[in-house]
């Protein structure tokens, strides 16, 4: 079974999409873990439990939420309007910003965790040579936070290949705009073409399979 130039396209779409939005999680989930991993304030449960509600909460109904805060009557998309942007649903930053939100915990936990193994030690040494917070951060606190920030990568990546929900609600189902993998694939069943189906059902499966393997191994490595 040869793959049609529509399913090539939601290949790359998917692809294009698991890039930008890990690319962005991981400028803004990194501030967000230091924040959480250092704070003594009263909002950091809170805070907390709102980045970790994706995991729980059904992806379509962040998808119609962020659809009705997104759209003309809602207050992101009167924003939006006002500043000449335009509507984001049914859009590829549309697609972006509902991906970041939904895989935002994949970012952040394994940062956060990361962050707090290092302990206080290694950052109160590099303050007492009188290095800057932010310095401690760049030259200390990262660099030793690594596996968590490739796992990070990698678990935000493979999250929103596999992302269907959230996407088909804020995206709907368009041609080499929003119609990514896991869309194509609906699409395929629902016209029972079933050959093509496995073929990038199977590509979804073994991609998962293979980001698992390497996730082992690099808990091992971090352990040994």
């Amino acid at each position: 079974m040869i793959l049609s130039p529509d399913d090539w396209l939601a290949i790359w779409l998917t692809l294009k999409l698991a890039t930008v939005v890990t690319l962005l999680l991981l400028l803004v989930g990194t501030p967000i873990a230091w924040w959480l991993t250092g704070t003594g304030s009263w909002l950091k449960k809170p805070i907390s439990a709102i980045v970790t509600l994706p995991l729980v909460l059904p992806p379509t109904v962040l998808g119609f939420y962020l659809l009705i805060t997104l759209g003309p009557n809602g207050p992101i998309g009167q924003l939006t309007l006002a500043a000449g942007i335009g509507l984001l649903p049914f859009t590829f930053a549309g697609l972006v910003l509902g991906s970041m939100i939904y895989s935002l915990p994949f970012a952040v936990q394994p940062l956060q965790q990361a962050f707090e193994a290092i302990g206080r030690g290694p950052l109160e040494a590099a303050a007492t040579l009188r290095a800057s917070p932010l310095n401690v951060f760049f030259t200390v606190a990262l660099p030793l936070a690594r596996p968590g920030l490739i796992t990070a990568a990698v678990m935000s990546f493979a999250h929103t290949v596999g992302e269907f929900g959230v996407v088909l609600m804020i995206g709907g189902n368009i041609p080499g705009a929003t119609r990514v993998l896991s869309v194509q694939i609906y699409d395929h069943v629902e016209a029972l073409e079933y050959g093509q189906s496995h073929w990038l059902a199977g590509a979804l499966l073994l991609f998962s399979f293979l980001v698992l393997v390497l996730l082992n191994l690099m808990k091992r490595d971090s352990s040994s």
